[in-house]
């Protein structure tokens, strides 16, 4: 499947933020990361200062996995489909904090089981299998539906784009989904099993310990394909891991700043970047993971997260209080004053 070259963010802006930040009357370096988050927008907006982002859009992907049947959640397989509906009626994390953000938000099915369920059937544009393989044992998805799935991950970015979205944060709803995102880091990190299992969706030590075997099998099978982003998605993740790599790599050609929580989309994004390389120039991670397949994940991606807010929701709960620090970083660079106008400048050094 062949993606258009990502460009690069505007080198020009960037080098213009950070002159911008040289003149203003503060102390060199006292902004911190703020001022690195003002230079980041001026480059993906190509131009400084950069504007407060206007259209946050949260796009909540939603998908069942077979490997919840191991018994790796703290929850039994079938509740996505009740996440989502929370998510739909407002009363979910993310729903509740997406308007106190200025954000909006789409919650997609791209991969729900709805055997048994009495909810509508899902939109076929976007809905590509009625749950993933279990990876311990069987590929995730065939061939054919890694290629849809990319495709409608793209086209959401597309959509999204097209009518207004300035920022994205994908997010991503599914019982077991930490599971293959935990495999896929481990895939291109390079790290063991033990190494990248965490607690996911609070589990206890007997969960933690089938969901370590889980990922040790499905890693056996996932690494003759690590050259290869496309077919180790296919072998070892899932329908909302394939969505969302296509969205991250669709954003970033479509110069479209992401804004990543969560392991699931973390291990998107390691895909997304291996498939689409310089993706990540397009991406902020919103805050620090207490998942260590995530951290395994931004480290490897060379990303530093913005917040330490420990929420465990892959959901884009924290993404969103990340989302608050955006207009801030833009006007600071926008409206603080130069040390020229302001008269505020340090001391000249004493002469001896």
């Amino acid at each position: 499947m062949q993606l258009p070259p990502v460009p690069a963010p505007d080198a020009d802006a960037r080098r213009a933020a950070v002159a911008r930040y040289a003149e203003l009357a503060v102390p060199a370096g006292a902004l911190g990361r703020l001022a690195e988050l003002g230079c980041w927008l001026a480059e993906v907006q190509g131009s400084c200062p950069p504007r407060p982002p206007a259209r946050p859009r949260v796009v909540l992907v939603a998908a069942d996995h077979g490997i919840a049947a191991a018994g790796v959640s703290a929850y039994p397989p079938g509740v996505t489909a009740r996440q989502v509906r929370a998510a739909r009626e407002n009363t979910a994390p993310v729903a509740v904090l997406a308007p106190a953000a200025g954000a909006s938000l789409r919650v997609v099915d791209v991969g729900i089981d709805h055997r048994g369920e009495t909810d509508p059937a899902p939109d076929e544009r976007y809905h590509v299998r009625a749950g993933s393989g279990r990876i311990d044992r069987a590929d995730a998805l065939t061939e054919q539906e890694t290629e849809r799935a990319v495709a409608v991950g793209r086209a959401l970015a597309d959509e999204e784009v097209d009518s207004g979205a300035d920022l994205l944060v994908p997010a991503a709803l599914g019982v077991g989904a930490t599971t293959p995102a935990s495999v896929l880091v481990a895939a291109l990190t390079g790290a063991e099993p033990v190494a990248v299992v965490g607690r996911g969706s609070g589990i206890d030590d007997e969960t933690w310990m089938r969901k370590a075997a889980a990922v040790r099998d499905a890693l056996r099978r996932a690494r003759p394909h690590i050259r290869d982003p496309l077919t180790l998605v296919r072998v070892a993740g899932g329908v909302d891991v394939a969505v969302l790599t296509g969205l991250l790599a669709q954003a970033a050609v479509r110069r479209t700043p992401v804004l990543l929580d969560g392991v699931v989309v973390g291990a998107a994004a390691l895909v997304a970047d291996r498939w689409a390389p310089g993706a990540r120039r397009w991406w902020v991670v919103a805050q620090r993971s207490s998942e260590p397949a995530m951290e395994l994940a931004v480290a490897h991606l060379d990303l530093v997260p913005l917040l330490d807010l420990q929420v465990r929701l892959g959901d884009g709960s924290a993404a969103l209080a990340a989302v608050a620090l955006l207009p801030m970083a833009a006007r600071l660079l926008a409206e603080t004053a130069t040390a020229a106008d302001s008269g505020i400048a340090p001391a000249a050094p004493a002469e001896v």
